[in-house]
């Protein structure tokens, strides 16, 4: 048996893992990065990389105004496949391995408290990472083992476009490959046993759902689930009180659920639970020698928040860095179109936390010349603000995950709102509604504001 010592061991080439091993690296560590399957992780292989693609290509035959055709599907995957491609290279091994790397294909798993195993050789190492991410989790529903289902890692291996999707989950990806599957020819059912887009702000995900159903989308909402059933090409999905749903095809899209079976965690004292390893404000588990990143950390599941993550414990591990995470103000968008995206409290979690202190501001699309210019004027943005910062911002509409930046760069640098207010956006430009929800926040302590307004008058009076 062979074995290899290092500074620092990360296991999983996600996106998380593979910022840990080229900033490590790169600042004078000795690294050693182990990955099971594919590099790139989920993102590049099944998730945000093959999803917004597959949603750039339906966007583009919604926008041709005419009835899809079956070339069209062929095409959409063909160019999530060439876009997958493109970006291969630069989560490659022989990217790593350049940067000074020690790339190990195989799974880890542990056999003491700084040590794991890979097909026989033993890795010591004075710091661990686990980015071994997550995948999709399927629900203990009757009838779905015995029945052809899809997970977002089966879902862009299609070829022909099916011809009634049925979708079991209306969450964020459930609801972008509904209206991503429908804009490229197929019927799209959603069946959800709670609200559709639950966990977002309701005004906005109403406007996100109204769109979807007037384009042809079927969402079926407060509807429990009991049993599958049928086979390849003729699926029907049960729903407590007997209403039956018929597809050709069926995807998974419940959630996700961490990737750790086969780590062996009990033999490196690892503290885990369903939602994934136990961490402190470190990132640091219940062994102190390893950290946990990204979507295993079971705090959030967004490939921006695992660069942020690897970012925290780069700090931590090589300089000694008390560095801690922060959570109140990592983004994140369904890029459905119209895109929503929410940065910090929604407008009920605001009010529950701050009451009375609370002030919230709303700006429509409608009063954006940019948007009345593109005919896009469906949205809003809304501010939720406490004595001068924004605690919360959400914003549903055109490029909304581009439009709700300025936020994310005011929420985690802790800025006042008056840094927003007085930026000039260039004009006209989407982005102004961001700063004309700012504005309106600080237009009524100027216009309404009887003391203002003899001040400015007895100036007037006086100045030469």
């Amino acid at each position: 048996m062979s074995s290899i010592k290092t500074d620092i061991c990360v296991i999983g080439a996600g996106s998380g893992g593979l910022s840990v091993a080229a900033g490590a690296v790169q600042m004078g560590a000795r690294v050693v990065l182990i990955e099971g399957h594919k590099m790139g992780g989920d993102c590049l292989n099944y998730g945000c990389v093959p999803s917004k693609a597959l949603l750039a290509q339906a966007k583009a035959v919604k926008a041709r105004g005419q009835a899809p055709a079956p070339e069209d599907f062929t095409a959409a995957i063909a160019h999530v496949n060439a876009t997958i491609k493109k970006i291969e290279p630069h989560d490659s091994v022989e990217r790593f391995e350049g940067l000074g790397v020690q790339v190990i294909k195989g799974w880890a798993r542990f056999t003491g408290a700084d040590r794991v195993e890979v097909h026989g050789t033993t890795i010591t190492a004075r710091r661990f990472v686990i980015a071994t991410g997550s995948r999709a989790l399927v629900p203990p529903i009757e009838g779905l083992e015995d029945v052809p289902y899809m997970t977002n890692e089966t879902l862009f291996a299609q070829t022909d476009c099916p011809g009634h999707l049925l979708i079991i989950g209306a969450g964020p990806i459930g609801m972008e490959m509904a209206q991503a599957h429908r804009r490229l020819g197929a019927r799209v059912t959603v069946i959800d046993a709670a609200k559709a887009l639950s966990r977002d702000d309701p005004e906005a995900a109403a406007v996100v759902l109204e769109t979807l159903r007037s384009e042809g989308v079927e969402i079926v909402e407060n509807a429990q689930i009991e049993r599958v059933s049928g086979r390849a090409g003729a699926i029907e999905v049960q729903v407590k009180g007997g209403t039956i749903f018929a597809g050709t095809h069926l995807l998974v899209a419940v959630g996700r659920t961490p990737n750790l079976e086969r780590l062996d965690l009990k033999s490196a004292g690892i503290r885990h639970d369903a939602s994934g390893i136990k961490v402190d404000a470190r990132l640091r588990s219940s062994n102190r020698r390893v950290h946990a990143i990204g979507d295993v950390a079971g705090q959030g599941q967004f490939t921006h928040l695992a660069g942020y993550h690897a970012g925290v414990i780069i700090r931590s591990m090589l300089f000694g860095l008390p560095a801690k995470a922060r959570h109140d103000h990592i983004p994140h968008v369904t890029y459905t179109d119209p895109e929503l995206a929410q940065i910090g409290l929604t407008e009920a979690a605001a009010k529950r936390q701050y009451g009375g202190q609370l002030s919230v501001l709303r700006v429509g699309y409608d009063q954006i010349d940019r948007a009345l210019a593109e005919g896009r004027e469906d949205g809003f943005c809304k501010l939720m603000v406490v004595k001068g910062r924004p605690v919360g911002v959400t914003i549903v509409g055109a490029q909304a995950g581009e439009v709700i930046a300025p936020y994310a760069l005011a929420m985690a640098n802790r800025l006042k709102l008056s840094a927003i207010a007085g930026a000039v956006i260039p004009y006209p430009t989407l982005a102004e509604i961001g700063k004309r929800a700012a504005g309106a926040y600080f237009s009524p302590k100027l216009f309404d504001n009887l003391t203002v307004k003899r001040v400015v008058r007895l100036v007037q009076k006086w100045m030469p």
